[in-house]
């Protein structure tokens, strides 16, 4: 197995285009510097998706009042970034395979910050939707070209470690957006959320700018169009393992998302609790889904299979989707915010096994056309979780069972897929076997 790690991959490119690449005279520890702050930078983008997401929370309600739309419609502000954060992946992930990662990237974040700055200046639901879809769009570089990355510099079990490494850092999104979108609708409106959106996404590109360099060398990238492409996808969805991945993390995704679309009026309206109170849960959550992730890359990967420890992180998700909706159905009675909380806590955690080691097996048989799979794994669980979406809200905003039934029957899809197409107790084929796809 091979050990690259982002401390050596700048050196695949010494073109002025890539201005952090250390040379081969770089003293070791200006490379171990230089490997950090990748490491921070690629944490920073896969933090980025959901930070539109999450600090844009706890101003669902408020946005609902101020512009007079129904919840179910205000909830399509998110899956508009969503969805665009799902096709722009179809694009800027086969672009990367072709031109680099660094160029479709820095295009990328530069738009991400216009739209999001247009987006405080929306005066009406449908031009807000409008604009979140251009944000998510453009945003979806940051993720693809992300896992990309990360498949370039790391392959095996040091792939899932860093995959989870990346967790500690991007996990502290949800901790610190909510928190920050709560504090920001005490002095400001919900056009301030997306002004601190504006500031964070144009910090961050500059820190790619400076800190980022190519790692995928000429050599490496493919030469051909549109039909290539198209080619390229059409065979990496042709195998079956790969297919089953992709469909597992996405549902888990689904399961996660119906989460972050439900959750503000859930906690807020069903149950009473503040902006600052529902702010401080979802950190909570996220503390456990960061907790998990690190004893998944530091304890388990390596030690045990990682089927094994997917196959247990989905069956606790099961189990709290299962909890969810008996208690949101009031088969155990009229039950408070602690155990709803609790259930949630749990489903929330046990993402911390499921995402890293799915994204980490699928990208292990794909070093061929990275950007290409992770366009696929991006997409499939961005469009998944944005359908998802507005199905929470349905009901209405005075009942949570929508909410649980879309976690467990989205739970149950990703478990048959899991089971039906990955086949665990089967020994898959390398990578080699489906490179010439």
């Amino acid at each position: 197995m091979s050990e690259r790690g982002p401390a050596t991959a700048p050196s695949h490119d010494s073109s002025p285009d890539s201005p952090s690449a250390p040379t081969a005279t770089t003293p070791l520890k200006a490379t171990r510097r230089t490997g950090l702050l990748v490491t921070f930078v690629l944490g920073g983008l896969t933090a980025l998706p959901p930070l539109p997401m999450d600090m844009y929370l706890p101003a669902l309600p408020q946005v609902t009042d101020a512009l007079h739309s129904p919840a179910a419609t205000v909830q399509l502000t998110l899956t508009a970034c969503l969805a665009g954060m799902a096709l722009g992946q179809l694009v800027i992930g086969p672009m990367s395979d072709k031109w680099g990662r660094r160029r479709p990237l820095l295009i990328g974040m530069v738009v991400y910050v216009l739209a999001t700055a247009i987006c405080a200046l929306a005066p009406t639901t449908e031009l807000l939707i409008s604009f979140r879809l251009l944000q998510g769009l453009a945003g979806a570089a940051a993720i693809v070209i992300a896992r990309a990355v990360v498949r370039d510099l790391y392959d095996g079990d040091e792939m899932a470690r860093f995959f989870s490494t990346l967790m500690l850092i991007s996990g502290a999104a949800p901790i610190i957006a909510p928190l920050i979108g709560g504090q920001v609708l005490r002095f400001a409106d919900w056009r301030g959320v997306f002004l601190v959106l504006t500031v964070v996404g144009a910090v961050l590109t500059l820190m790619v700018w400076r800190g980022l360099g190519e790692t995928l060398p000429p050599e490496r990238r493919h030469t051909g169009g549109l039909g290539s492409a198209l080619r390229t996808m059409r065979g990496l969805l042709g195998d079956r393992v790969f297919a089953g991945y992709t469909l597992t993390g996405g549902f888990s995704f689904a399961v996660l998302f119906s989460y972050i679309s439900a959750s503000p009026f859930v906690v807020q309206e069903i149950y009473g609790a503040s902006p600052q109170a529902f702010a401080l849960l979802f950190g909570l959550n996220s503390v456990g889904l960061i907790l998990v992730g690190q004893i998944n890359g530091k304890l388990l990967v390596g030690r045990v299979r990682l089927d094994k420890v997917l196959a247990v992180g989905l069956s606790v998700v099961t189990a709290a989707a299962v909890a969810l909706l008996l208690m949101s159905t009031g088969v155990f009675g009229e039950v408070g915010l602690t155990p709803i909380a609790t259930a949630l806590f749990v489903l929330m955690s046990a993402m911390g096994v499921v995402l890293p080691n799915t994204n980490a097996q699928a990208l292990m048989r794909t070093p061929h056309a990275a950007g290409s799979a992770s366009a696929l794994l991006g997409t499939s669980s961005f469009l998944i979780g944005a359908i998802a979406s507005p199905l929470v809200g349905i009901a209405g905003e005075d009942t949570a069972v929508p909410m649980a039934v879309v976690q467990l029957v989205c739970a149950l899809l990703a478990v048959s897929a899991f089971l039906g197409l990955c086949r665990p107790w089967q020994s898959a084929p390398t990578a080699s076997s489906v490179a010439g796809a």
